[in-house]
């Protein structure tokens, strides 16, 4: 079987055997925690499990630590949400969400790269191009998994979470957040608008094409390159309001060939933890 890497299409994961790879449904609601549940009741892929981006994928309890609004979980937690699931060594991975992979999908994604799993992607277009595409699915609670053994460990190297080494070398912030939260006209989330000083701006949906998929490797490198100019890709440190959708741009970026950006996991939500931070506008 071909090594997943980034993006996968619905064919292709529909023609891959039952219990040969492990599909997680990660469709989730910031203003609405409980939603993406309720729907993975009503419909989802088959054989699909589901995780929560605030109980699964991230740690509320560390969030006086300074780290935002989704601390990125212990290694021996998430390993222990893996085991959960039934997942085991070498076995692919497959995530997915409601239409973009725009919210836990991408950032399940880089979860596991960050824990030393290379065998994972995002179904492009999320559930919408797998109904779309006629495919099977199920309703219901997901089948009981028997737990597995796992120990995973992150490598550090990939993520940064000391605020001060921002400003340290040739680092590269992208901001994933949208326009007018980025220039700090509006804040719906936190209770600063604006964004970190030195910080381009990359909003996330300009990844997706008009249908909901990543748009092709090539344009997508045209793109990024516009807006990074001569930025090595090792040297772009991703972020967005709380470390979620900027792993949509690491994703893209490594869709697209650029490889070895990282992510600042904390990122305005924890920049502006410290009111003696500075904040830049416009």
């Amino acid at each position: 079987m071909t090594l997943l890497t980034t993006l996968i299409d619905p064919a292709t994961l529909s023609a891959m055997a039952p219990g040969e790879v492990l599909i997680v449904d990660c469709n989730f609601d910031l203003a609405d925690p409980g939603k993406g549940e309720r729907e993975f009741r009503l419909g989802h892929i088959p054989g699909a499990v589901y995780a929560n981006l605030d109980r699964d994928l991230s740690d509320l309890s560390r969030q006086h630590e300074g780290l935002g609004r989704h601390p990125l979980p212990l290694a021996s937690a998430f390993s222990a949400v893996l085991s959960r699931w039934g997942w085991r060594a070498g076995m692919p991975v497959v995530s997915y969400d409601a239409g973009s992979g725009a919210l836990t999908a991408a950032r399940l994604w880089w979860l596991l790269r960050l824990a030393g799993v290379r065998d994972v992607a995002v179904l492009d277009g999320g559930f919408a191009a797998w109904k779309k595409a006629g495919l099977p699915v199920e309703e219901g609670e997901p089948a009981p998994r028997t737990a597995t053994e796992v120990a995973l460990h992150y490598d550090e190297t990939q993520v940064l979470t000391d605020h001060a080494a921002l400003g340290q070398g040739s680092r590269q912030l992208l901001d994933a957040r949208a326009a007018p939260r980025y220039r700090g006209d509006v804040e719906p989330l936190d209770r600063v608008g604006g964004h970190v000083p030195g910080a381009l701006n990359r909003p996330f949906p300009d990844n997706l094409a008009d249908d909901g998929r990543f748009k092709p490797a090539a344009q997508l490198r045209a793109e990024f390159s516009a807006v990074l100019g001569d930025t090595k890709p090792a040297d772009v440190v991703h972020m967005c309001g709380s470390g979620v959708t900027a792993c949509h741009n690491l994703l893209a970026m490594e869709h697209a060939g650029l490889h070895g950006s990282r992510l600042y996991a904390p990122s305005w939500s924890g920049w502006i933890s410290d009111a003696s931070r500075p904040v830049a506008k416009g």
